[in-house]
């Protein structure tokens, strides 16, 4: 009697937090077909955030599932860009993806709130929450650049910082193209209030990129 060889396929916790994260844009493309094909060609045409910046725009389910989508992905490319910049076992540590998407949601909740309670105390809050949304509605579209390189980097180019560098490339170009069409925007409004944008620039703009840069580096 030969004995039969046989295969066990091991579903690590990156396997499952992928399959997770895709299963959040399934059900957004399900209930909200519509908008799915606006968001989708959102850096060539800016259609999407004319089309659903109304009322409960942030609070709007299509939204809110780009939003997890965008951060289980933002926390485990920051994890794995980490691990692989600094030649560390990306399985080594789950519990440092936890403390790393912590520190991402906090970060963002903060940076939300914050945000809206200017708005709220300057008379701004239309144009505030304009922007808010315009910004994370570009940082949610570059949560699918993220899943890519995430998914290369766990099934295909495993440990490859080509993959890393030209993933953080194209998450750049996205949020700055809708940085530039935000500003073009609402040139007015930045214009009324420079000195306030100069230091929400510095502060909440600029001064986490450099954070994240350091991050990376060690």
């Amino acid at each position: 009697m030969e004995p039969i060889i046989r295969t066990t396929i091991t579903i690590d916790w990156i396997t499952i937090l992928l399959f997770v994260s895709l299963l959040f844009i399934v059900i957004a493309k399900g209930l909200f077909y519509g908008r799915f094909l606006n968001f989708i060609i959102l850096p060539f045409n800016n259609k999407y955030v004319f089309m659903y910046n109304k009322k409960d725009r942030l609070r709007n389910w299509f939204h809110v599932f780009f939003t997890i989508f965008q951060l289980i992905n933002f926390s485990l490319f920051a994890y794995s860009a980490r691990n692989i910049l600094a030649g560390l076992d990306k399985n080594a540590d789950p519990l440092i993806f936890l403390i790393i998407m912590g520190v991402i949601f906090l970060f963002f909740a903060t940076k939300v709130i914050l945000q809206l309670s200017n708005g709220f105390v300057f008379g701004s809050s239309k144009s505030i929450s304009e922007i808010v949304f315009k910004k994370l509605s570009y940082l949610n579209y570059s949560g699918l650049v993220m899943f890519l390189a995430n998914v290369l980097l766990s099934f295909v180019l495993n440990d490859s910082k080509v993959v890393v560098f030209a993933a953080i490339l194209l998450i750049l170009l996205i949020n700055i193209i809708g940085w530039v069409t935000t500003l073009q925007n609402h040139q007015k409004f930045i214009a009324s209030n420079f000195f306030y944008f100069i230091l929400y620039l510095c502060a909440l703009e600029i001064a986490p990129l450099v954070i994240i840069g350091s991050y990376l580096n060690h």
